[in-house]
């Protein structure tokens, strides 16, 4: 995992997935470096991760007062339960549909749960952090972020989009990659992690980015995209075009068989 410091506020835990087929898909965690430190989501839950080990580089642990879970997928919840061992003040913010969705697997302690809906609000001591509903998600639970301390949003998995080599999946900004590019990934993706967006009205889902693009924020922090330093219209301006993009269809089991057979002795 790689850490840095893209913000004067904001440290980011960089990890990725290679998907055949797709790319190389950026899976990030942060640090919002607040007067009560939030985290932002806690990684993949690989065997060969540790979390907590890498979030030691960012900041002590112990000094973390709020996981923000943005969603319950597992590329989010990675590091939870040891990061709740590891911090013991910290307070896991999530919806009552999260909750719900952690039980399936593994509970969350229930004192140590703060419910917060889009649109409510909380104080981590020198800034109010608000949650909002992305235009895109792919779970149910999901609240993003608005800072309007410092004007960064917190996106979760909307906006993202497949990188084409490990090494701009772990740019600290996303102007590394050509704009054609991410236009074509942002798409892609969306196609990928929020099929639903092909059956919705178009003109509704633009209302839907209002919001974001009324916040304006100067930094974008998305789950599944390297960051973007005052690029937030185009990224809008991209995904405003999801509704009518190509569907994505995966590989069927004729394919997979395919590609198997590549990989049997000649």
């Amino acid at each position: 995992m790689k850490t840095y410091r893209a913000h004067q506020d904001v440290s980011v835990l960089n990890d990725y997935l290679e998907v055949p087929g797709i790319g190389f898909i950026p899976v990030n965690a942060f640090v919002l470096h607040s007067a009560q430190p939030v985290v932002v989501d806690s990684g993949l839950g690989l065997a060969d991760r540790d979390f907590v080990r890498d979030l030691a580089e960012v900041i002590d642990p112990a000094d973390l007062r709020w996981i923000w879970l943005t969603h319950p997928d597992r590329d989010h919840t990675g590091g939870m339960f040891a990061l709740l061992d590891a911090a013991p003040k910290v307070r896991v913010v999530t919806t009552f549909i999260g909750v719900g969705i952690m039980s399936c697997e593994r509970p969350l302690p229930m004192d140590r749960v703060y419910l917060l809906n889009p649109g409510q609000s909380l104080d981590v001591g020198d800034r109010t952090l608000t949650g909002f509903r992305p235009p895109l998600f792919d779970n149910p639970a999901t609240v993003g972020i608005f800072d309007r301390e410092t004007g960064v949003c917190f996106s979760s998995d909307c906006f993202g989009g497949p990188m084409a080599s490990a090494e701009l999946a772990s740019a600290s900004d996303i102007a590394a990659a050509p704009a054609d590019d991410v236009r074509s990934a942002q798409l892609l993706w969306a196609s990928v992690d929020s099929p639903w967006v092909h059956q919705v009205d178009p003109d509704k889902f633009a209302d839907s980015l209002a919001p974001v693009r009324q916040f304006d924020p100067s930094w974008v922090f998305s789950t599944h995209l390297p960051p973007s330093d005052g690029g937030s219209a185009a990224l809008l301006a991209n995904i405003a075009d999801a509704p009518g993009a190509n569907p994505f269809v995966g590989p069927d089991q004729a394919a997979l068989e395919a590609m198997l057979r590549q990989f049997e002795p000649a």
